[in-house]
């Protein structure tokens, strides 16, 4: 015979995660992946406790898991989409375009520009800010430019990238957390994306205004990076076609992974073709990433390539999204028996007698976001645990999952490179050489974005409805 938990049954497991997550993770560094099992097993004793069997809580679980699947599935698909379009020079061609549109005169914008192309190209914050961030870093110094503001740029360019790029872990993962479909979540979020973008490009220009033209603009790094991807790959107009797949798929809402797989045959057949890689060579690329050690063009060294370079090549494949599901499916684990509990229910029911708005709603979301990044510093977990606590009740309020999906990046993603003890913090501060709390003020579009989810909560606008929801209810 099950019970209903009180709230002490219903609060202490998600209380013991953020301890376990906050001691174990944030100050020892362990990996979240057992820290979260561990928080599975106390959350198994409390429905123990409520009289639940072992196989009642498997079936919670293997229910989060199956309704998760397709969505992993397509995680799973964008490391080999990553892998083939690295291959295929496709990848290189765009960073490299990108890097040549580096203007000293608005050092500030710029870097928040190029990092962001950089981002939706290649689908990752840290590889922008690892990359061209250092190059721009490097201009700035010559050009004597407000480095601090400069950083901020490149982490605000990087992470507004990462989150618009359907080749992002994260942006793949928020539509799996709240139940909504990736181009569709990618679309709404440029109601609080692109306004936070523009006062972020306002404050750059202002900020740049002040550099002066008449010093070293062009280090060496970013040469030695342009000259090297030239050599390693050959430039053609082909080479966009994979990401015009990617665009039309988007456009005419073709379902996501055949659109996907279908890019990544079209990016194999460039790298064999234009390229001169191997079948061998894509098929590694599509599983383990590429490997600068596949370039096989005489006079080519690879050991002299520089770290940079390595850098933006060594990326792609399937194995690449293994930590990402792990945590997937740990999390979902801890979610499936706090769900089949019902201590998720009685949470939510708590919860909801503060809320009494959508704006509420989007608050409180918000709210939890920064509680799991503060805690935790990991960007996975601050989409997960608040898409899983709140997905339900989107659907009571007859709100679209694309509404959750897209606070919980706007406050979960973008929030962690802020924090000096997150490992975004601490990877950003020693990549750039400037401190967590010098740039994150200048980091604007990390912060203004829930600011504006908020907003746009309160007021509706930019807020979709459930229609399937509203007609059931209508029946």
């Amino acid at each position: 015979m099950t019970r209903k938990p009180n709230l002490f049954e219903a609060f202490s497991p998600i209380v013991v995660m953020l301890l376990l997550l906050a001691i174990g993770f944030g100050v020892f560094g362990l990996n979240p992946e057992p820290l979260l099992i561990l928080s599975s097993v106390y959350a198994g004793f409390i429905a123990l406790r409520l009289g639940f069997s072992w196989s009642d809580m498997m079936e919670g679980i293997q229910e989060k898991v199956s309704l998760a699947m397709p969505a992993i599935l397509i995680l799973i698909s964008i490391g080999i989409l990553i892998g083939t379009w690295v291959i295929s020079g496709t990848i290189p061609m765009l960073i490299s375009y990108g890097l040549e549109l580096i203007n000293p005169t608005f050092i500030v914008l710029i870097a928040f520009v190029v990092s962001a192309i950089i981002s939706i190209v290649t689908g990752t914050s840290w590889g922008s800010i690892g990359t061209v961030g250092v190059a721009l870093m490097g201009i700035a110094t010559g050009l004597e430019a407000n480095l601090a503001a400069t950083a901020g740029a490149i982490v605000a360019g990087a992470y507004f990238g990462d989150k618009l790029s359907p080749l992002s872990d994260t942006t793949n993962l928020a539509p799996i957390a709240a139940g909504s479909e990736l181009y569709e979540h990618i679309k709404h979020m440029l109601w609080t994306t692109v306004p936070a973008a523009i006062v972020s490009m306002i404050i750059y220009l202002i900020a740049g205004l002040s550099v002066s033209n008449n010093k070293v603009v062009t280090p060496e790094t970013m040469t030695t990076m342009l000259t090297t991807l030239s050599t390693m790959f050959e430039w053609n107009l082909l080479l966009l076609f994979p990401p015009i797949i990617i665009l039309v798929g988007a456009i005419k809402k073709y379902p996501t992974l055949p659109v996907i797989i279908f890019s990544s045959i079209i990016a194999a057949i460039l790298g064999i073709f234009i390229q001169g890689f191997t079948l061998k060579d894509v098929f590694a690329s599509a599983v383990t990433g590429f490997d600068i050690s596949m370039v096989n063009k005489s006079g080519f060294d690879a050991a002299r390539v520089i770290p940079e370079v390595l850098d933006l090549v060594h990326q792609g494949g399937m194995q690449s999204m293994t930590s990402v599901i792990l945590i997937a499916f740990s999390a979902f684990a801890f979610a499936g028996i706090m769900t089949k509990s019902g201590a998720l229910e009685v949470i939510i029911e708590y919860l909801m007698k503060f809320v009494k708005s959508t704006g509420d709603l989007i608050l409180t979301t918000v709210l939890s976001c920064l509680t799991m990044a503060l805690v935790t510093g990991n960007s996975y977990l601050s989409i997960i645990v608040p898409g899983e606590m709140y997905k339900d009740t989107y659907k009571l309020k007859d709100l679209a999952a694309k509404n959750l999906s897209r606070t919980l990046e706007d406050s979960g993603t973008v929030v962690v490179p802020l924090i000096p003890w997150s490992s975004a913090g601490v990877f950003v501060a020693g990549t750039l050489g400037i401190p967590t709390l010098i740039y994150a003020p200048w980091a604007v579009l990390c912060y203004v974005g829930f600011i504006f989810a908020i907003i746009l909560g309160y007021t509706g606008i930019g807020i979709a409805k459930d229609l399937k929801e509203e007609s059931v209810n209508k029946a």
